[in-house]
């Protein structure tokens, strides 16, 4: 089966404990809900770095990656199916860019 990449942008931190563990609640419901489909479920990413061929620019441009999610799905539109789900994109604080990875 088709395997996809979740690339996080944007979210925002918790401001308080409480609401850091209502988000937590919010992600493990929603991998929960994709199931099987989740094959890592990722990690949120510190600050990115840009390589580029005359150097190394300490920042992610304008729409830094936030974090990552591996999951796989009979196809595009399953993958984001499973994407509009998002807490983050519910909430409107962020967006998921998905891509397929191709096998090699």
């Amino acid at each position: 089966m088709p395997k996809f990449v979740f690339a996080y942008h944007g979210g925002k931190q918790p401001e308080t404990e409480e609401e850091g563990a209502q988000v937590m609640a919010e992600w493990q419901a929603w991998f929960t809900e994709m199931g099987d489909a989740v094959l890592d479920g990722g990690n949120p990413v510190g600050q990115s770095w840009t390589v580029k061929k005359d150097g190394v620019e300490e920042y992610g441009g304008a729409n830094p990656l936030s974090g990552y999610t591996l999951v796989q799905a009979p196809d595009m539109v399953t993958a984001t199916g499973y994407a509009k789900n998002c807490p983050m994109v519910k909430d409107g604080s962020g967006t998921v860019e998905v891509a397929e990875a191709i096998p090699m």
